[in-house]
């Protein structure tokens, strides 16, 4: 979810919610968060662009899951996460992928999105039924749950994702992780922004991670923090690089006030002006100063003004910036004799007419060397400068003049000899000050390679404060997740508390060991519960039933799955319905056993009351002497008189429950009959004192007198037939 000063609006939608705005908008909190909602894209869906997860699973994962231990924990970041699918995504191909190696690791999705609606949805798990279009039907089935209103998301697989709100631009980014998903956000976002996201990802992945983006998403420039996987689906692993992870984070908590592109507006300002003052400057300097250079105090160059190829040239071996080993013929001793002396002195040293040797001859050269204050630094500079010179007039008949005479030819000799013997002592000076040098040099290098261990070593400590700070972050946002989860499970628990205590049925839930997990209020009438006795075994708590082992009821349901269903009365004289059941997980997994005792105390006194009332009018019915018969609408015998049986020589298991017609054989399958019963019923009819002659296979000829009625009941379907057959067949006679 992109916050809404970096989206790209959609101003056909923006127009048409402006239309509600008052113009006070800015003071109307209300308002400005509807209009943020509204300019927040949610368009996300399970396995987004199918080969998209195909190229990572076949590409990404064997690099990822190569080589890890057994307690492995891979941590992935979802940024921009929407409403879940595309976490919930990853974490199925992830559980997919663990099952196919057949290797088990902890799996740790941090899920986050700007957009607290977003988060509510995507922490719910529940989703739509069109999701079955993207995702597969063995996929639903095993990561799903099927509900009335669509599906949701399994424990397991909810679990494994932690759902945050975070801006991605400006919050801390999560450390160490194995995988960054982040796809379709980063088009939403401007050149310069993502030059601060993609570095924040490279600090936030493991040297071996791999950043996940859409086909229209690509790293940029940063081609030295990426390398691809797969160009085609924008699937990259971290490289290493030897910018400090410091570095490459730093620039994105640098958030100013400034207005973007201020800069660039006053250097084009800037540039309209003409500064004359610096023009006339640069000119004067490089009309009438000589040439020079500045050094440091050990003589290696910093800066070069004008044209010193007169002076100074290369020197040979090793190339070198040190102006003293630069030097021309005949000017070395004096130019490291004038820097000691500016340094030692802090005041400037002028040494003239120096002869040096060009490749045009000798020279006469003025050097002037000047201490200089480095205002950025703790540091010595100076100002050499070269200026040619005439030389004077006897130093160049010097070199003209041949001298003659004897005594002048040896003394020209001695000099000559003094001349070449301070020559060498010269140079072997020169050569013993090079190798010290060399020797400061290398210790110099060393003291350097030490200070840049030092800075090294003061970076990751700095890294090391970050990383304290992402994972604070983190705690903050699994406590939040913690929070909801809390809250939803209060609410849950107070739901059961109260449907549980409201039903008046007595409920007992034991482990698989049948102690006692809990119960509610209404089961203390047949056991005798305390609060305490929860984790206790059920066996150890006197029952007042004494009559029924519950606790082998109870085993006996454990071990064949089958519920068990009985009346039993209580020491109280109490009737309770019980109900034995497993109890089953979310995941279907059975867990102990559920015991509901359900009162039906007042439902066994009306049975009762029934009984003694069936019993009374059946005494009184068997005491008749006419036979007598009820039918139900069906013409079933629902119950006939003790005269019945006798004067037809039928018992009560020949005819209680079968249909009239059918009894001895069809006997009584006689069409008059047919004809006058069925009138009864649908009619709300009666008939009295029809005569009915029939020949009885079993008992031989019968002239019987009819009289039937309706009894009436709640219902239709309870209305009842009372036939009162009356035998009138005369002794000996038919017809």
């Amino acid at each position: 979810m992109i916050p809404s000063d970096i989206l790209m609006i959609n101003f056909s939608h923006f127009k048409k919610t402006a239309g509600i705005l008052s113009q006070n908008l800015l003071s109307d909190r209300d308002l400005i968060q509807i209009l943020f909602k509204e300019l927040l894209i949610n368009v996300t869906s399970f396995f987004r662009d199918k080969e998209a997860y195909e190229a990572l699973n076949k590409e990404a994962l064997p690099r990822m899951f190569g080589n890890k231990p057994e307690n492995y924990i891979f941590r992935i970041w979802v940024p921009g996460c929407a409403s879940g699918e595309e976490a919930y995504s990853l974490a199925m191909l992830f559980r997919e992928y663990m099952d196919e190696i057949k290797q088990e690791f902890k799996l740790q999705i941090y899920a986050t999105d700007i957009d607290d609606n977003s988060i509510a949805t995507a922490r719910a798990g529940a989703y739509p039924a069109n999701i079955a279009i993207d995702v597969s039907p063995d996929r639903l089935r095993r990561f799903f749950v099927k509900e009335e209103t669509g599906f949701r998301i399994k424990k397991e697989i909810r679990e494994l994702v932690i759902f945050a709100i975070q801006n991605v631009i400006k919050d801390p980014p999560f450390t160490k992780m194995d995988l960054i998903s982040c796809r379709n956000l980063l088009i939403y976002l401007g050149t310069e922004l993502q030059s601060r996201v993609i570095p924040a990802f490279h600090y936030a992945l493991r040297p071996e991670g791999v950043l996940f983006l859409s086909p229209s998403e690509g790293i940029g420039n940063f081609t030295d923090l990426f390398g691809p996987l797969d160009k085609k689906w924008k699937i990259y692993r971290v490289k290493f690089s030897l910018l400090p992870a410091r570095t490459l984070v730093a620039q994105r908590f640098a958030w100013t006030g400034e207005q973007p592109g201020k800069d660039a507006v006053e250097v084009a300002v800037k540039r309209d002006k003409t500064n004359f003052a610096e023009l006339t400057k640069r000119v004067l300097l490089q009309s009438f100063a000589p040439p020079s250079v500045i050094t440091d105090e050990k003589g290696d160059i910093i800066y070069v003004h004008g044209d010193t190829g007169k002076y100074l040239q290369p020197a040979q071996g090793q190339a070198t910036l040190n102006v003293i080993d630069m030097a021309r013929e005949g000017m070395q001793l004096d130019l490291r004799y004038a820097i000691q002396n500016a340094i030692e002195q802090k005041r400037q040293f002028v040494v003239k007419e120096l002869p040096v040797r060009t490749n045009g001859g000798i020279h006469g050269v003025d050097l002037t060397v000047r201490p200089l204050a480095d205002p950025e630094a703790t540091r010595e500079l100076l100002l050499i400068s070269f200026q040619e010179t005439p030389l004077p007039p006897q130093e160049k008949r010097r070199q003209a003049k041949h001298l003659t005479g004897k005594g002048e030819s040896k003394r020209v000799e001695e000099l000559e000899q003094d001349l070449a013997y301070t020559k060498e002592n010269l140079q072997a000076t020169i050569e013993e000050m090079q190798a010290a040098n060399e020797e400061l040099k290398s210790t110099n290098e060393e003291l350097q390679s030490t200070n840049e261990e030092l800075q090294s070593t003061n970076e990751e400590l700095e890294t090391s404060k970050e990383e304290p700070q992402s994972v604070n972050e983190e705690i903050v946002t699994v406590n939040a997740e913690l929070q909801v989860k809390i809250e939803q499970l209060t609410g849950i628990q107070n739901d059961m508390k109260n449907l549980l205590e409201n039903v008046n049925i007595g409920t007992i839930f034991l482990d698989d060991h049948l102690a006692i997990r809990r119960f509610t209020r209404d089961a203390m009438r047949v056991f005798r519960l305390a609060a305490l006795d929860t984790g206790r075994p059920l066996a150890d708590i006197r029952s007042l039933i004494p009559d029924v082992d519950m606790i082998s009821n109870a085993q006996a349901v454990l071990d064949s799955l089958i519920p068990r269903e009985i009346p039993l009365r209580t020491t109280n004289n109490e009737w309770f319905h019980v109900r034995t059941m497993p109890y089953r997980t979310l995941e279907n997994v059975i867990d102990g056993v559920v015991l509901t005792f359900s009162d039906i105390t007042t439902l066994k006194a009306v049975e009762t009351e029934a009984r003694v009332a069936r019993d009374y009018a059946q005494s009184i019915v068997d005491t008749v002497r006419e036979p007598l018969i009820v039918l139900n609408g069906r013409f079933e015998v629902i119950s006939a008189s003790r005269a019945f049986y006798q004067t037809f020589g039928v018992t009560p298991e020949e005819t209680d429950g079968h249909e009239l017609y059918t009894l001895g054989d069809r006997q009584w399958d006689i069409p008059r009959l047919h004809d006058l019963l069925e009138t009864v019923l649908p009619k709300d009819t009666s008939f009295e004192n029809v005569e009915v002659e029939h020949d009885f296979p079993d008992i031989g000829y019968r002239k019987m007198r009819l009289n039937a009625r309706r009894i009436p009941g709640e219902t239709s379907a309870k209305q009842l037939i009372l036939l009162a057959i009356e035998n009138i067949t005369q002794q000996g006679k038919r017809g």
